[in-house]
């Protein structure tokens, strides 16, 4: 069902001063950068083995990241896990009663499928699944 952590998304009020940080501390560079204007954010992809750490800025200061800054200040966000098959892992964790903010997945970054389960599900961690794009 989970191939591997995808990315570790962590809540930002500026990227680029968030950036520096992970590239002056431990050598790491921003890989691409995407404003998703649905969503109301801007997101920057730090490579790091073989997942990614996403800083997400808010663009809209009514949106939901910039409500999470607000209410708990900069930090983690989401932890987000690859799946191959976005549909299937989807009716399973309904079949089983997990609750699911997205009961169908939705556009993401960079061509992906996603989909959040409800905090309530994990612990209060916000959890995401991946279906890479093409």
């Amino acid at each position: 069902m989970i191939r591997r952590v995808n990315h570790i998304g962590i809540a930002v009020k500026d990227i680029d001063s968030a950036a520096k940080v992970y590239a002056d501390a431990f050598g790491l560079k921003v890989q691409d950068v995407e404003v998703m204007e649905a969503a109301g954010v801007k997101i920057a992809l730090i490579p790091v083995g073989e997942s990614k750490i996403e800083l997400v800025e808010p663009t809209d200061p009514e949106g939901k990241i910039a409500r999470f800054i607000e209410e708990k200040g900069e930090g983690l966000n989401h932890l987000a896990f690859e799946v191959s098959d976005i549909e299937a892992v989807l009716d399973l964790l309904k079949a089983k009663g997990v609750p699911l903010v997205d009961e169908k997945p939705r556009s993401g970054a960079g061509g992906a499928r996603i989909a959040y389960l409800q905090p309530a599900a994990a612990g209060g961690v916000s959890l995401e699944l991946v279906e890479p794009g093409c």
